[in-house]
């Protein structure tokens, strides 16, 4: 079984969280400027499957393989749910509808994170 680093997870999560919403108030600024493409960034899941975890040498005869490589968060043009005649793709409601979604996940990785520490801070009391 491979350790799971709950805190560098949730840590990751909230960086991702960030450009996303960054991405989402970008398109609402510019959802009037004539020939603007809406933005979105890619999915957590494949940030996180391009994220490889550092190996740790505890001995010496251990090998290291040069460390760990984090994925970049770009933006990258979305789906749009219609385009105006000004060629402008950023639907106000899809961009509501993905506010709310982080909203969704910052509050999430708060309460996992929350649970993890109290979890943490009991075991250290026994």
């Amino acid at each position: 079984m491979t350790a799971i680093y709950l805190f560098n997870v949730v840590s990751r999560h909230n960086q991702w969280l960030a450009v996303r919403q960054s991405t989402i108030a970008s398109n609402v600024a510019n959802a009037n400027t004539p020939g603007y493409k809406a933005l979105d960034v890619d999915p957590f899941e494949k940030v996180l499957e391009s994220t490889r975890l550092a190996m740790q040498a505890t001995r010496l005869g251990h090998m290291i393989d040069g460390g760990a490589k984090a994925a970049a968060i770009e933006a990258r043009k979305s789906e749009p749910w219609e385009t105006t005649h000004s060629g402008n793709s950023v639907s106000l409601e899809q961009e509501l509808i993905n506010a709310g979604d982080v909203n969704r996940a910052y509050r999430l990785n708060t309460g996992i994170a929350k649970a993890f520490h109290r979890m943490l801070l009991a075991s250290a009391k026994a």
